[in-house]
């Protein structure tokens, strides 16, 4: 399937290239060609507070898309603890940068229960333009919380160890297992089946 004609390709809204990259990957694969071209522009868009994973992965997006004046796909990560209630959630990113790997464990030093779920985008959001409808996909991905193993220059990876990756965390697993089960892999694969088989809606929402 040739690339439909679009104002613009869409933005996928991110500032980190490592990330880029993983997700070209995921959308490049299948057997039909992602029928959009997809780049990246860096957003400062605020920090929402006190909403769920899905109302705060939407508003981001609605806000992106105003800013960029186009199409944009946006990401929103979060990493829940069961014991905790589903905290850090959305608010992972900043957890990390506070505490750091190490401490991200010690959240649950007074806990048995050590498992979690990864989401990402809780969620990845899809929207056509300023306006208009903001598609949500959602991929989880069960596992459990432990000390942190393999590189630490991608996010909380490193102390993330999926149920399914046989007792590895995802930064120690290769990029082709890890997007197989992934929460963005999942999250992302749905956006994907969803862009091919409404190309054409998507194109005029975006026209």
């Amino acid at each position: 399937m040739s690339k439909r004609a679009m104002p613009q390709p869409i933005v996928f809204v991110t500032g980190n290239a490592k990330k880029l990259e993983e997700v070209k990957q995921i959308l490049a694969s299948g057997a039909e060609e992602l029928p959009f071209e997809v780049t990246s522009q860096k957003v400062d868009l605020p920090e929402l507070q006190g909403a769920s994973c899905e109302e705060i992965a939407v508003e981001k997006c609605r806000l992106a898309a105003l800013e960029v004046k186009g199409p944009v796909m946006c990401e929103d990560t979060s990493l829940c603890y069961h014991a905790l209630k589903g905290l850090p959630g959305p608010y992972i990113k900043w957890f990390l940068q506070s505490l750091g790997h190490d401490d991200l464990n010690k959240l649950l030093a007074g806990y048995e229960d050590k498992s979690a779920y990864a989401q990402r985008g809780c969620l990845f959001t899809l929207c056509a333009g300023p306006g208009k409808e903001v598609r949500v996909f959602d991929g989880r991905t069960e596992g459990k919380i432990v000390e942190a193993r393999g590189p630490t220059d991608f996010g909380w990876d490193p102390v993330f160890e999926p149920s399914e990756s046989g007792g590895q965390t995802f930064a120690e697993m290769s990029k082709e297992a890890k997007n197989a089960i992934s929460h963005r892999g999942r999250a992302l694969q749905l956006l994907r089946t969803w862009l091919v088989n409404h190309a054409e809606t998507f194109a005029q929402e975006a026209a």
